[in-house]
């Protein structure tokens, strides 16, 4: 079957591909629910863990949005008729619970967050069944629970016709200081252990994976949450389907002419739900027709023969981190890229996204990653940019002969006034170990660090025969 390439070009660059998410409500021809993420969407998913841009935030927007409840429905049931809220995200709602500067100022006369945890979810309660409580600040309320405790124990204990559900993200937006976090994820942990007393009533809290291996879980019975922790990953397979979800809702026409090509190659045809088009199973799974869609589109190999690499597998593996994960964001980046980067420089190119286009998709997958890691992470940008011009594998004592000429009094010469590195204390030895941690770097077995394409682009490493940094 022959497509019009410049129109295909143009298709997947109108295509909803950008997933970065600020508390807005998600597009439902967005949703694609991968089966492993299923279990983090469950109501006994007390803990969902994962790293930035794997849907956390993503996934807090859509449980609460009314609209996206009849997709979510069909692969979990059990959040029919729940009534959702949020108690903690990226965005501020003041009514709903307090802000960093309200944390700070209540810490620092003595509250204990899991009052301050139970005081917003009281405040909740309250609201739903019109009871009044004192609200006009969070410190009242938090003093009205402590000072009326029969009260508030009389208020959570009665009788509910209805079922509701609380979500925590963002919880690095609580605090600068690690421990001071530490304390208010470790005080919202034991609120939702307390929580799950009541009947009908849950609570789901996305963590960052550097939090959760923390002292969070330091308290007693923390076990009971630990056993009902979720990670959100995800399998090339399931970027490859939710890459195919968002191009066959692309809009009018462009959607139209990816739809032809998806049904052409699968063979099935395409489902509407809710004014929206759902994929089907076999575009879903790894097999030779998801494999044989991307094909279609990029071509065989990564280059003149197979010795490159095949398209499929390459552009997933290449954005991966160290601990081998790639985030969905970084995925959808690098193809719209590849496809701006094809029409541009390779219109007349056989396929509609040509291998090297692919390649400088990377190049943006990767400065889009760094900036995001820099936002979460300040001392990081700090560290990396001290190794640029390297090339990787490298020895760890020439990695660390670099940090040593820029920070000559040790790691504590690192300026963050955000989140430190967790491990300074431990000296160079304990960054290098942080960096492993968050997947930024890889220790090989013979010492040598390596850094994955995902930011040793966007730092401005080097590889023999790997892809450049820069344009």
């Amino acid at each position: 079957m022959h497509h019009d390439l410049a129109a295909l070009r143009d298709a997947i660059i109108h295509s909803p591909l950008e997933t970065s998410n600020f508390g807005e409500e998600p597009a439902p021809g967005t949703l694609y629910v991968p089966s492993s993420h299923v279990k983090a969407l469950r109501l006994d998913a007390n803990v969902v863990v994962g790293g930035r841009g794997v849907g956390k935030s993503f996934w807090t927007s859509a449980l609460r949005s009314t609209n996206l409840r009849s997709i979510f429905d069909a692969h979990v049931p059990e959040l029919t008729n729940l009534e959702i809220t949020v108690g903690f995200s990226n965005r501020e709602e003041i009514a709903l619970y307090p802000n960093e500067d309200g944390f700070a100022a209540m810490l620092d006369l003595g509250f204990d967050p899991y009052d301050v945890w139970r005081a917003v979810i009281m405040r909740w309660i309250a609201h739903r069944t019109k009871q009044a409580i004192p609200s006009d600040s969070w410190q009242t309320t938090v003093s009205w629970l402590k000072q009326r405790p029969e009260d508030a124990a009389k208020m959570m204990q009665a009788p509910r016709d209805w079922r509701g559900l609380i979500i925590f993200d963002a919880l690095d937006r609580t605090s600068n200081d690690w421990r001071r976090m530490d304390e208010i994820v470790r005080g919202l942990l034991k609120a939702v252990l307390w929580l799950k007393s009541f009947p009908g009533l849950f609570a789901k809290v996305f963590l960052r994976e550097d939090q959760a291996e923390r002292t969070v879980f330091n308290f007693p019975d923390a076990s009971k949450l630990l056993a009902t922790k979720a990670e959100l990953s995800w399998q090339r397979h399931d970027l490859h389907g939710l890459l195919w979800q968002r191009l066959i809702n692309a809009p009018d026409d462009d959607g139209q002419l990816l739809r032809n090509v998806c049904e052409s190659v699968s063979g099935a045809p395409l489902a509407k739900q809710l004014q929206h088009w759902q994929l089907s199973e076999n575009m879903k799974r790894e097999g030779d027709v998801q494999r044989g869609a991307f094909e279609l589109l990029a071509g065989p190999w990564m280059g003149k023969d197979k010795r490159r690499g095949v398209p499929y597998t390459w552009s997933v593996s290449h954005l991966a981190d160290g601990r081998g994960l790639t985030s969905p964001r970084s995925f959808l980046a690098a193809i719209r890229q590849a496809a701006e980067d094809s029409r541009e420089r390779y219109p007349s190119h056989e396929f509609t996204l040509h291998y090297e286009s692919i390649k400088r998709g990377i190049q943006k997958a990767s400065q889009i990653r760094v900036a995001e890691v820099a936002e979460d992470y300040p001392w990081v940008q700090d560290v990396l940019s001290a190794l640029e011009g390297l090339n990787v594998p490298a020895d760890y004592d020439t990695i660390r002969q670099r940090w040593e000429d820029r920070y000559p009094i040790g790691p504590q010469g690192i300026g963050s006034s955000r989140l430190p590195a967790q491990h300074a204390d431990r000296g160079w030895e304990g960054i290098r170990d942080d960096l492993a941690r968050l997947g930024l770097i890889k220790i090989k077995t013979d010492g040598r660090i390596d850094m994955p394409d995902i930011y040793r682009v966007g730092f401005g490493l080097g590889r023999k025969g790997g892809v450049k940094p820069g344009n």
